[in-house]
């Protein structure tokens, strides 16, 4: 007998969208479940990513000192979390960085620096770095995440080669004014929509772990599938000391699969990425949410470590899957094309014309 949720992962490959109360009834599956649950996530997740793991690399172009009072964040107006602190790295710094990523296997490099937004002249310095990387490097993918844009910065990184620009929303709407007051949701909504008119894929997601309830998850995953959201990096809270929400712990890895799982039935078709905060909320489920999600961080993140680098990768290889754009993919990618043999129907023996 076919479980209920494999009867949704049908409906959905179908074309029939999930509704929000199903999606809540995601979140609220026995933890018995789980493993039912991830096989049903696992055909969506194949149908339209096959078994490539998108790998990207963060690099924190400056560090800390940001107005902006983000209660989940190190880095943010008021946090006291002993995080490094500086300011820009300069281009050469820049490239070393994303040269590293991309001699681990990959393909997408983000460009990442705290503060509320991009001056024109930072807009100027990042669109240096991007144009140097992308000589040394053609094929690299580079997404840019600055916060608020205005103006016509985003068409400014869009002529100097940025591919996609990241702006969480974090959380819902009915939940932001609880963890951040100096800017607004609607400007986070603002910068996503700047960033697809200036021809940039749109990547956003959010932080679970927030204080948030079932409901505004649900709402949030659907607020990105109303966004249109390209890539949808899903975030762990880590409760660093020194932050309001340094006791908040309210995360179990099994928890963590069912919330992507959400995304993945919300957003079949879109990039789920595991992001920060893996480590420390999924452990020894890490693998098991590659059939979830089919895109991570390698190595570290913008203030916290992650695991090694070659534990990423040996982690991808055990479980069947291969890094996008790595020569495996591309034997796979080749092998996959080679069309059937046709049996011959015309010609000799055949009352047909002979193909001549």
């Amino acid at each position: 007998m076919r479980s209920t949720f494999e009867q949704l992962a049908d409906t959905i490959l179908d074309g029939t969208p999930i509704t929000p109360d199903e999606a809540l009834a995601i979140l609220r599956t026995d933890d018995a479940e789980l493993l039912p649950l991830v096989a049903a996530a696992s055909r969506l997740r194949r149908a339209h990513f096959g078994n490539t793991v998108k790998v990207n690399y963060l690099v924190n172009l400056k560090s800390g000192l940001c107005p902006e009072n983000c209660n989940y964040c190190s880095q943010a107006l008021g946090s006291q979390a002993p995080i490094l602190k500086y300011s820009w790295l300069s281009e050469e710094e820049a490239l070393a960085q994303a040269g590293a990523g991309l001699a681990g296997g990959a393909s997408r490099v983000c460009l990442v620096a705290s503060g509320r937004g991009p001056s024109n002249r930072d807009i100027g310095r990042v669109t240096e770095m991007v144009e140097a990387l992308k000589r040394e490097n053609p094929d690299v993918e580079v997404c840019a995440c600055l916060g608020l844009l205005s103006g016509n910065q985003a068409e400014r990184l869009k002529d100097a080669g940025v591919d996609a620009y990241n702006h969480n929303i974090n959380t819902a709407e009915s939940n932001h004014e609880n963890i951040v007051q100096t800017h607004t949701y609607a400007d986070r909504v603002d910068t996503v929509e700047k960033a697809k008119h200036g021809g940039l894929s749109p990547c956003s997601g959010f932080i679970a772990g927030l204080g948030e309830t079932d409901e505004q998850l649900v709402e949030a995953v659907f607020a990105l599938k109303a966004l249109d959201s390209d890539s949808i990096p899903v975030n762990f809270l880590i409760p660093f000391d020194g932050t309001p929400l340094q006791h908040t712990r309210e995360l179990s890895p099994a928890r963590c699969m069912k919330i992507l799982v959400l995304a993945r039935f919300v957003c079949p078709d879109k990039e789920v990425r595991i992001a920060g905060g893996r480590e420390l909320h999924l452990r020894s489920l890490q693998s098991l949410a590659l059939h979830v999600a089919n895109s991570i961080f390698l190595g570290d993140y913008l203030t916290s470590e992650g695991q090694a680098a070659e534990a990423d990768l040996e982690m991808i290889r055990d479980n069947g899957f291969v890094v996008l754009g790595s020569p495996e993919e591309r034997e796979q990618s080749l092998a996959s094309a080679v069309p059937d043999p046709s049996i011959r129907r015309r010609g000799a023996g055949t009352d047909v014309l002979p193909n001549a």
